[in-house]
């Protein structure tokens, strides 16, 4: 049976790229990180093999790069070289091969975002703490009697719209 590459789905972090090599139930799994190369090999339930091969668009750190196995995929995480470099894609060659793209649902231009990011933190921690609050043995009652009958803090998550 001959090989085929598997559907992969890739984003970019200020320190790691991630890829998702789309395979369910995958066995024999084998990724190489080299330092402009990831290589990635295994089999389905269905004794279906696949085989990936990209050069990398730059340079990443393939000693602290590991990888993760699900049900559904395996997930790469690629340290960059240089951090906090935006990845316009991500190979080598400015071509876009059919079974490669870009995962929307993770995608973020995180290029000068680090107020926002940071904001963000901040924010969460604030929902954290009067989530504290709340009733013992409850998680997240904000507004009940356990929280002094104070309001929670209004909180805003990030919308769709920041995704591209």
């Amino acid at each position: 049976m001959a090989r085929q590459p598997a559907r992969t789905l890739w984003y970019d972090r200020p320190r790691y790229v991630h890829l998702e090599f789309c395979v369910e139930d995958s066995a024999g799994v084998e990724v190489v990180f080299e330092n402009q190369r990831v290589v990635f090999s295994c089999r389905n339930a269905d004794g279906v093999e696949f085989y990936n091969e990209i050069d990398l668009y730059a340079r990443i750190n393939s000693k602290d790069s590991r990888e993760k196995r699900s049900d559904r995929s395996i997930t790469c995480f690629m340290r960059k070289w240089k951090e906090k470099v935006a990845w316009p894609r991500i190979t080598k060659e400015n071509i876009k091969p059919a079974w490669l793209s870009v995962d929307f649902d993770n995608w973020r231009d995180w290029e000068g975002d680090e107020e926002a990011e940071r904001a963000m933190v901040e924010q969460y921690a604030e929902v954290s703490r009067a989530a504290g609050q709340g009733v013992p043995g409850r998680l997240g009652v904000l507004g009940a009697a356990g929280s002094g009958g104070r309001s929670p803090p209004a909180v805003c998550f990030p919308s769709s719209s920041w995704r591209r």
